[in-house]
Formats: structure tokens, C-alpha cells, sequence
């Protein structure tokens, strides 16, 4: 079973690769990824855009903004966990902890990694990939001591890895499926739509919509929202949208100076 996780993997990817083509929700074609919502053709969303403060100045990069508000932490925090314990990959551990940020890390040390995956402005099957390798490191740890806790068998581990990694690939395809589909789906697992909502730069479904396989954790948690087509016209993050594209920004970005001592904004 160990050996048939990489030839899985591959068809996986490939598969959602071919689907994503055929067949792409959003397109791929028109302003280029990272590009702004202001300075789109159709203006993007004005609401939706990163938010301001009571005078109406943008937050300062890294810091306001970065990462999630204060309320809510504990709930998020125990709804991913619970999430990671049955159904995320352990490279999403680091997700489920920074839900909690404001009780486990001033720092935001783990977000600063973790914020990688989610500055992509345009979600699809490649974004299954892109983590940064401080993030895989810790995450290594992080399974070791699941393992050494659970002790699953090695072809239960196998399947976990497996069932987990093709999720992952599904629901950050850039597919979609008709209204009557989606509904049904999304009574029992995740779908591209509902986890693309968690990548928006909304605030109102990307600190929430954690799960990874079972929906019934954000249900269960009270961290269940309902996307909405408008937020996810702007995918990623506020910040780090000219760059994010560049290896030498995306290896460096945990370590960058709009990353130093970060803190909430206490909403």
C-alpha cells in the first residue's frame, strides 16, 4: 500500500489537472494572477477588498491584517483540530493551530508559514502543492507524535495519507458542480466551492470552512459558512499579491519584516 501512494498521488493530480481544463470555474484567462480588485478592469468588489479601520487607512501589511481576528479563536482552533484528528493532511496542522493563534502564539509563527499556500490569487489543483518546506518540517513533527498517540497500522496510515491527499487535490480544483449537485455534496464532504471560499480574502469565510473531507466538523463547530460567488471573485490574501509568484519571496516570506510581531487587531 506504502508504494501505491506516489502513483496515486500522480493520477490524482493529473486527473483534477485534465478536469480543472476541460472544465475551469474560474477563468484562466484575463488580469493575471495577483492582480488586485482595484486595479481590474471591472473594478472587483469594492466590499470584499481588504479591510479598513475607523479612518479609513488600509491595515498595515503582515500585521493588522495577516492574521485572524480574536473572536472566535478557541472555537476555530477546536473545530480544525478536530477536523485534523479524522480527515486533514498534517501539512493543514498548521491551518488548524493558527485558527487558535491568539491563545497558542503571539508570534503567529506558524501562520507566517502557513500564509504560503494561502497568498495564491487563483486556487486550483496546483495550489494542493504550494507549502512552504518550514511548514512541511513542522508538520513532520507534528505527525510523528499523532502517530506515536494513535498508533494506526501502516496500511491505515497509508489509507489516511491517500484518502487526504486526493481531497486536497479535489477541493482546490477549479471545478465546480450544478447548484443541485453542490447541495448534495456538500451534506457530506468538502467541495471546491466551499473550500475556495476559505482561500478568499474575505475574512467572513477565510477564517472559517476548515474542514478538509467531512463538512461536519465546521457544522459541528460553528465554523461553517456559506460561500458566497461574490467574495471569491478576490482569491488570497490582501498583502503579497505583486510577488507571491517569485520562489525567492515565497521561500523568504516567513522571515520577511511585515511578518515580525504580528498582532490582532482585537475586533
Amino acid at each position: 500500500m506504502e508504494e501505491a501512494k506516489l502513483p496515486i498521488f500522480l493520477a490524482g493530480f493529473a486527473l483534477f489537472f485534465l478536469m480543472e481544463s476541460l472544465a475551469a470555474k474560474r477563468p484562466v484567462a484575463g488580469p493575471p494572477r495577483g492582480t488586485p480588485a482595484h486595479a481590474r478592469p471591472d473594478g472587483g468588489v469594492q466590499h470584499h477588498r481588504a479591510p479598513t479601520d475607523r479612518a479609513g487607512a488600509l491595515p498595515r501589511a503582515g500585521r493588522d491584517y495577516a492574521l485572524p481576528n480574536r473572536a472566535g479563536a478557541w472555537r476555530r482552533c477546536w473545530a480544525t483540530a478536530a477536523s485534523a484528528a479524522s480527515s486533514r493532511p498534517s501539512s493543514c496542522w498548521t491551518c488548524s493551530i493558527t485558527g487558535g493563534t491568539a491563545s497558542i502564539t503571539a508570534s503567529g509563527l506558524l501562520w507566517r508559514f502557513h500564509k504560503v499556500h494561502h497568498v495564491d490569487t487563483h486556487v486550483d489543483v496546483t495550489t494542493a502543492l504550494r507549502f512552504h518546506p518550514g511548514e512541511l518540517f513542522i508538520s513532520f513533527f507534528v505527525k510523528l507524535l499523532w502517530i506515536a498517540a494513535w498508533g494506526p497500522s501502516l496500511v491505515g496510515f497509508a489509507v489516511f495519507e491517500i484518502c487526504v491527499s486526493l481531497a486536497s487535490q479535489f477541493h482546490h480544483s477549479n471545478i465546480d458542480f450544478p447548484e443541485r449537485w453542490e447541495r448534495r455534496l456538500r451534506l457530506f464532504i468538502v467541495t471546491p466551492r466551499f473550500h475556495t471560499s476559505h482561500h478568499t480574502v474575505s475574512r467572513r469565510t477565510g477564517d472559517a470552512n476548515f474542514a478538509t473531507i467531512f463538512i461536519v466538523w465546521d457544522r459541528l463547530f460553528g465554523t461553517y459558512r456559506e460561500p458566497d460567488p461574490r467574495e471569491m471573485r478576490e482569491l488570497g490574501l490582501a498583502e503579497g499579491r505583486g510577488d507571491y509568484l517569485s520562489f525567492g519571496t515565497w521561500l523568504a516570506e516567513p522571515f520577511r519584516h511585515r511578518n515580525q510581531n504580528q498582532a490582532y487587531r482585537g475586533q
